[in-house]
């Protein structure tokens, strides 16, 4: 009996193969585990003695060969990837025969086999007909039998490749780029699909038949890397789930990159980022490169070179893409990288490969402060908007942006620490600055907030408070951008206090003076600064993700920053709101019979305005009903008239359209009365749409936060928690529970994230709260947000 791979070789029965595999991915406790690429080797050695033992013992020989495709072709195994395998033959009578006593034992056996029997001519026909057979013939490794057969086949299927590519190019690059829009980045998922997103092991696959047709080079060195990283992770995942998985969940992270040695899930989300970001690079570049290079037949071939058609200086296009001019060097010119960057963006062209490898061999580093001249080109590239974002992945690749910025390299591949942010750091800084183009024209200084959004993020990854450590970074940045001190300075701050605003509009009452005081003072009276952070939080917000830039969260800032302008105006501050004509009017009608009264007006966003007779108890009643609909609640001002408790909501449907006004009232009364109990019914509405699917990753402990309010003796308590449905319901009634009178709430959903904030003040209107007592309510709020 052979050894194989630490494992004794099975005998020709497929249970004794399946028993081997088990063994090997067993080792561990007390045995030597064997690492991701050792154990694909291992199981790929398994697979090779048994198939060939098979073949051998039931005369598969002469005039017919077992070769292997997929990833026993590639010799990347994992644990639970299905067997690929073609039976060739050149018309042997007892084909049939071999074929059942080669496939019966592995179905048997409990093995995925993915299997076909071909004549030498029937492979060359499948893979002129169909891409995806073609694609695994040219992987075909021979395993058993006649080695003249496979050989032959293998040849026929690459030079038939070879001579027919250009009628089937187009396929090629359009199932590619259909496959990323459905699937989506590995780069940027929080869950990537490690085989077909874009940047995953399908791409390398592709880079692969490029170059098997001649119009490419084979992969570079980092993509190399990246397929070890990517199939390490893949092995991994098989190993850790017992089943073929190709998506990479979050609570499956942690695991699997320690058993890469890796530190956590967020190191290990890092380098899946850097590797499959040069795939998808490699991947794009590979195909404007192949269709470039594609053999031109009849007519064509006699037409002239395409025409080298200038574009800017030392800028020309040729064959569809941006190229330096014969006479252009980054030596003599040093705003050339950003010019071509710039003509890129403008023009929507992208950079040619030669172009991008000549300047990062020759571009020299610039020096500070840099010419005038090339910061006019950064701010011509940054002011494009979308087309920024490729064109800078371009230069990252390459490593002319990290060039241009040092200090990118903490940021880069940087995995987000919370839920709402979409994107990797890096990547989030570029989208917020071209979100921010679409904004110049709200300010006086376009150039700041374009610089100013590239770099609000970039103290990130380095420890400490990233606005504090991003502020003297940005500092650093705008001296050697060559802007003027007081511009430099105006961008330090920017970057300070971007969070201000945002921070202060859905987490304070902005009717309080003392709020807008603070900000005021904060910014220290400059109106410009003022109007770069209003711009600024909202490209961030839509850079962050979907939903997290709201009509709600929208007219919050621009409320908040014009009280600020009144105040640095010099003109008073509008008193507190009174009551408004509809809360008024359902107070009254609640005095006169006593019962729950709702109004809706359908605006955006929306607004409900509940009264009811004024008790313990009634906003965690509103609230829970308000979610029973399936309204977001964003913001509750709450005010007692009379013996009238009146709450003004701003709401969103989290699906679907608005409720009928008198559903909620039915509703609303039927709690107020008993009839109707909120725990259970919103336990069972959540439950309905609890996820489906694999097991969640367990949310984040909530955290409660104190702040004091100067101004009205009350305090602010900042909730931060996992969203819920019901979870305003659940926190006002503990808060009501212990006795804390409730001033006004706000609420900001980040996607699966919220930031709850409440103006409080105690039960005795003294106001202010004492330690312990914060620490009794505090508890109390933990407890209900679960």
């Amino acid at each position: 009996m052979r050894v194989v791979g630490a494992v004794a070789a099975p005998s020709g029965d497929a249970g004794d193969l399946a028993r081997a595999k088990a063994v090997l991915l067993e080792q561990g406790a007390g045995k030597r585990r064997l690492g991701p690429e050792a154990l694909r080797a291992a199981l790929v050695d398994l697979h090779d003695f048994w198939l060939s033992s098979r073949a051998a013992a039931i005369g598969l020989t002469e005039r017919a060969a077992l070769v292997a495709v997929g990833a026993l072709g590639r010799r990347e195994l994992a644990p639970w990837s299905d067997l690929d395998l073609v039976l060739l033959h050149d018309g042997r009578k007892d084909i049939d025969r071999l074929a059942r006593e080669l496939w019966y034992p592995l179905w048997d056996a409990g093995i995925g086999l993915d299997h076909s029997v071909r004549t030498p001519g029937q492979a060359v026909q499948v893979a002129a007909t169909d891409l995806r057979a073609a694609l695994g013939l040219l992987e075909a490794r021979h395993i058993a039998g006649d080695p003249a057969l496979s050989e032959k086949v293998r040849a026929a299927v690459r030079q038939s490749w070879r001579a027919g590519i250009r009628g089937r190019f187009d396929e090629l690059a359009e199932s590619a780029q259909e496959r990323w829009r459905k699937v989506g980045d590995v780069a940027h998922r929080v869950e990537p699909d490690l085989k077909h997103g874009h940047g995953g092991l399908r791409d390398i696959q592709l880079i692969d038949a490029l170059a098997a047709a001649q119009l490419i080079d084979r992969p570079a060195a980092d993509v190399q890397a990246a397929r070890t990283l990517l199939l390490d992770v893949r092995t991994e995942l098989h190993r850790l789930a017992g089943r073929a998985r190709e998506v990479l969940h979050a609570q499956d992270a942690d695991e699997v990159a320690a058993a890469l040695e890796i530190s956590d899930r967020f190191e290990l989300a890092r380098a899946l980022s850097g590797a499959a970001r040069s795939v998808a690079f490699a991947a794009e570049v590979g195909l404007r490169s192949a269709r470039n290079a594609l053999p031109r037949r009849g007519l064509a071939a006699l037409r002239r070179p395409p025409v080298r058609r200038p574009l800017d200086t030392g800028v020309v296009e040729h064959i569809g893409e941006v190229a330096l001019a014969r006479d252009a060097s980054a030596a003599r010119d040093p705003a050339l990288v950003l010019r071509v960057a710039a003509t890129a963006a403008r023009t929507g062209l992208p950079i040619a490969a030669g172009t991008l490898h000549r300047l990062a061999d020759t571009a020299p580093e610039l020096r500070a402060p840099w010419p005038r001249a090339a910061l006019g080109e950064l701010l011509s590239l940054l002011g494009t908007g979308r087309p920024l974002v490729d064109v800078v992945e371009s230069l990252d690749r390459t490593g002319l942006w990290g060039r241009l910025f040092p200090e990118w390299g903490a940021v880069r591949d940087l995995p987000p620490r919370d839920r709402a942010h979409v994107w990797t750091v890096d990547r989030h800084l570029v989208e917020a600055c071209a979100h921010a183009a679409r904004l110049t024209t709200r300010v006086a200084r376009p150039d700041l907030l374009l610089v100013g959004a590239l770099l609000h993020d970039i103290g990130k990854g380095r420890g400490g408070d990233h606005s504090e450590v991003g502020e003297s970074l940005a500092v650093q940045i705008g001296h050697r951008l060559g802007f003027p001190e007081e511009d430099v300075a105006l961008l330090g701050r920017m970057v300070r206090h971007h969070l201000l605003l945002p921070h202060t509009a859905t987490r304070r009452d902005l009717e309080d003076p003392a709020t807008v005081t603070r900000v005021v003072d904060t910014l220290e009276g400059n109106v410009v600064l003022l109007e770069l952070l209003e711009a600024l939080a909202e490209a961030d917000a839509l850079a962050t993700g979907p939903g997290v830039w709201s009509p709600w969260k929208r007219t919050l800032i621009h409320d908040l920053a014009n009280r600020c302008r009144a105040v640095l105006a010099g003109e008073a501050l509008p008193g507190p709101t009174p009551p408004s004509e509809t809360a008024t009017a359902l107070a009254r009608t609640v005095e006169a019979d006593g019962r729950a009264q709702v109004r809706l007006d359908e605006g955006d966003p929306a607004v409900v305005v509940v009264a009811v007779p004024h008790r313990i108890g009634s906003l965690a009643a509103a609230a829970g009903v308000l979610a029973l609909h399936s309204l977001e609640v964003h913001a509750a001002e709450l005010a007692t008239l009379g013996d009238v408790a009146v709450f003004t909501f701003t709401v969103s449907p989290r699906f679907g359209g608005l409720p009928d006004p008198a559903l909620l009232r039915s509703d609303l009364t039927r709690v107020l009365e008993g009839s109707l109990q909120l725990p259970e019914a919103l336990a069972r509405k959540e439950r309905d749409y609890a996820p489906r699917g694999p097991a969640v990753e367990p949310p984040a402990p909530s955290r409660v936060l104190w702040f004091d309010d100067e101004a009205t003796g009350s305090v602010v308590l900042e909730l931060r928690s996992t969203d819920r449905i019901g979870l305003l319901h659940r926190v006002a009634a503990a808060l009501e529970e212990c006795g804390a009178d409730v001033r006004w709430a706000k609420a900001s959903t980040l996607g699966a994230s919220v930031v709850d904030a409440f103006g409080l003040a105690s039960a005795d209107g003294r106001g202010k709260l004492g330690l312990a007592e914060r620490r009794r309510i505090e508890e109390a709020v933990l407890a209900a947000a679960g």
